[in-house]
């Protein structure tokens, strides 16, 4: 009823942890800094990157791509009714239509590298393949994009 709600994880790639590098935990908090709340109108897409650190002092840079999907309200509204408590003569009986609303969706990727562009690109990539609904499977194109080689700063390219 308030539009507030709890982030989820829909899905993770890699599936299970790996050893020397853990999933972060309550991503799903730190996406959504100002909490998961509906609106009525469609936010513009935004990206942003920022640093956390471990136990063992060991940064890891999360990029954040946040977009704004339509949902359906699962709650009929009644008809307003007057300052009397009676309902408005035009048409008492019919519910009114609920404002569309919007929720927030967002695209995380946690590196030990610091490449906020290459960040953008590859979650803006996976952002355009999931709105325009192309036949990809999001597994081949992590895969894909998991196995570019990024040059070192300074190195050659």
């Amino acid at each position: 009823g308030s539009g507030d709600g709890q982030g989820q994880i829909l899905q993770r790639f890699p599936e299970k942890d790996w050893e020397d590098n853990p999933f972060p935990q309550g991503i799903e908090l730190f996406c959504q800094p100002s909490g998961w709340q509906l609106f009525t109108e469609r936010n513009p897409p935004t990206f942003f990157v920022a640093v956390l650190t471990d136990i063992n002092s060991e940064r890891h840079y999360c990029a954040c791509f946040t977009f704004w999907e339509a949902v359906e309200s699962a709650q009929p509204q009644s008809h307003p009714r007057n300052g009397e408590g009676e309902e408005e003569e035009e048409e008492p009986s019919s519910p009114v239509q609920p404002a569309q609303l919007f929720a927030p969706k967002s695209l995380v990727l946690v590196s030990r590298l610091d490449h906020a562009e290459v960040f953008r690109n590859s979650l803006g990539l996976i952002y355009t393949i999931y709105v325009d609904g192309l036949s990809v499977s999001l597994e081949n194109v992590i895969g894909n994009l998991l196995t570019c080689t990024i040059p070192i700063t300074g190195g050659a390219q």
